[in-house]
């Protein structure tokens, strides 16, 4: 038979305690991870323009040597 424990007020307490501490410290890291992604984000666009501009000079390169129609 499994022992009854008293559930008091203090109890409680230090169970709220502990998982408010827990809330904290999973808000910081979301909020961590979401800063990251943020730069992640940022780096991606740059990069997606610096691949069009190569693209789009590939592309005069290209018909200057008669290469691709246009």
């Amino acid at each position: 038979m499994a022992k009854r424990v008293e559930v008091t007020n203090e109890l409680l307490f230090e169970t709220l305690k502990t998982m408010q501490g827990s809330i904290a410290r999973l808000s910081d890291g979301m909020r961590e991870v979401m800063e990251r992604r943020g730069t992640l984000e940022v780096q991606y666009a740059n990069l997606s323009v610096r691949v069009g501009r190569i693209d789009a000079r590939l592309e005069r390169v290209e018909r200057r040597l008669d290469l691709v129609a246009g």
